[in-house]
């Protein structure tokens, strides 16, 4: 049940890169004036970059060379989220009143106020967290 162990570090973290990032973007767009692109853009790296580290050491334990990791990682950043993109595009264009499972949680979503295209939004990041935390798991950061 490591893994499972290792899923729990690995949401951690991303919930952790998530306000780390938004708190970047807040502070250079809303105390330094900073254009919203370069915060974005700043915020973004900072997460990815601290996501790397904190997994590499926290979630995963691993011993694996930094260079070789740290490209591997970033490659794998690049892949989930195109595939993610993929996802995103495909069920907007296709199914885009009716997704996936949709109906069976409209209930719940309606209290939410999550309408279709946020829940698709939802799916697709779905998608990229778990290809980004088994890519990592078995490729990225193994021993």
């Amino acid at each position: 049940m490591d893994w499972i162990k290792q899923a729990v570090k690995y949401g951690i973290v991303g919930l952790g890169n998530t306000l780390l990032s938004l708190v970047i973007i807040w502070l250079m767009t809303k105390k330094f004036g900073c254009t919203e692109a370069s915060s974005n853009f700043v915020g973004y790296f900072v997460g990815l970059m601290n996501s790397f580290f904190l997994n590499r050491r926290w979630t995963f334990n691993s011993t694996a060379n930094v260079v070789g990791s740290g490209i591997r990682f970033f490659l794998v950043f690049a892949v989930c989220y195109l595939l993610q993109l993929g996802v995103l595009l495909c069920l907007n264009r296709y199914t885009p009143h009716n997704p996936p499972l949709y109906s069976l949680l409209e209930p719940v979503l309606n209290v939410l106020k999550i309408d279709a295209l946020f829940y698709i939004q939802i799916l697709s990041m779905v998608v990229y967290t778990a290809l980004n935390f088994l890519i990592n798991k078995y490729y990225t950061f193994k021993k």
